[in-house]
């Protein structure tokens, strides 16, 4: 292609991606969606801006698998029965009771508004059960992507790169007017995931995505969380 053709494209395409003030903003983790799938063009398309998160020395460690249709159905019903079945295998720990101070506050601030949403109280254990099973249908979502990484010493800069791969997706999808949701509760099935999968031993699963076009009216949609002020979490040093 010519640089001139080039030129003539791109003066031709109507940009409809927001500004990155827009896209930063808009981001929130959606936890409902329409039935109705993401064009496979426009999945590669935030794939391919995921390329270039950056990672330690350059390593891409990013092993991502994204699962639709059929095979996700298949997969949500399994993930459900070992939910159910209390049978855990994640690569990694978690655990929210370590949450402490104003961390543990903003974590119970966000869960009190989501079973609000949810119509759920607090006292409604079986109602939390199945709001949190959600998380294995992926709240209707018609596709997800499940974020695998190899294993380097203590994992801590590898994990690092993970997140800001996952971000960079997170932040494609917003441009494109779709949602998406990273969920730590998938990485609660990382082995069983691998196995459906068939995915190696040696790569690890933290968390997946799910995403699509977000459905406005799901309940769960309805939060909106603040964040604290810059100088809250910032300390200039001159």
């Amino acid at each position: 292609m010519t640089t001139d053709l080039a030129r003539s494209q791109q003066e031709n395409t109507v940009d409809e991606t927001l500004s990155f003030e827009e896209v930063i903003r808009v981001r929130r983790s959606i936890r409902g969606f329409l039935d109705k799938p993401v064009p496979d063009s426009v999945i590669r398309e935030v794939l391919q801006d995921g390329q270039y998160a950056p990672s330690n020395c350059n390593t891409q460690p990013w092993n991502t698998h994204v699962v639709l249709g059929d095979r996700l159905k298949q997969l949500s019903a399994l993930l459900h029965a070992k939910n159910d079945a209390g049978e855990f295998t994640p690569d990694f720990t978690f655990d929210q009771n370590n949450f402490y101070g104003e961390y543990r506050k903003r974590n119970d601030a966000l869960g009190k508004a989501y079973y609000e949403a949810m119509n759920v109280m607090r006292e409604d254990k079986d109602g939390r059960r199945r709001v949190g099973a959600m998380n294995y249908s992926f709240f209707n979502a018609p596709q997800a992507a499940f974020l695998f990484m190899p294993s380097f010493g203590d994992n801590v800069r590898v994990a690092g790169d993970m997140g800001m791969y996952g971000q960079t997706l997170l932040l494609s999808l917003a441009a494109r007017g779709l949602g998406g949701i990273p969920q730590t509760a998938l990485g609660f099935f990382a082995g069983t995931i691998r196995e459906f999968l068939g995915i190696p031993e040696e790569f690890k699963m933290l968390f997946g995505i799910s995403f699509g076009y977000v459905d406005e009216a799901a309940p769960g949609n309805r939060i909106h969380m603040d964040r604290v002020p810059v100088d809250t979490s910032v300390t200039f040093h001159a």
